[in-house]
């Protein structure tokens, strides 16, 4: 079974600007490296650094679209609320 993951990296520009990316992928591991190397999303080309903050897991292709899309809609404080509740899940 393809497990599909939802993620958002923290980008932050050479300005020290930090910045959200959102994206879906079958393969977590990969594709964040491929954003930190260079060869994923020109949003993440070029930029200081990138750190993933937070990711979610779905059973097929169109859950995990129909979550990035809705990700992708909040703002920056909604995604900052979202990435402080795993957080405090853990602690």
């Amino acid at each position: 079974m393809i497990v599909y993951y939802v993620y958002i990296l923290e980008v932050v520009a050479k300005n020290g600007r930090i910045m959200y990316y959102t994206g879906y992928t079958n393969n977590l591991y990969r594709r964040w490296h491929e954003h930190r190397n260079g060869t994923g999303a020109k949003f993440c080309r070029g930029k200081k650094h990138i750190e993933l903050k937070y990711f979610e897991s779905y059973q097929n292709r169109k859950e995990a679209m129909r979550r990035e899309l809705e990700i992708k809609s909040f703002s920056k404080q909604q995604k900052n609320e979202l990435i402080k509740s795993i957080t405090n899940d853990i602690n």
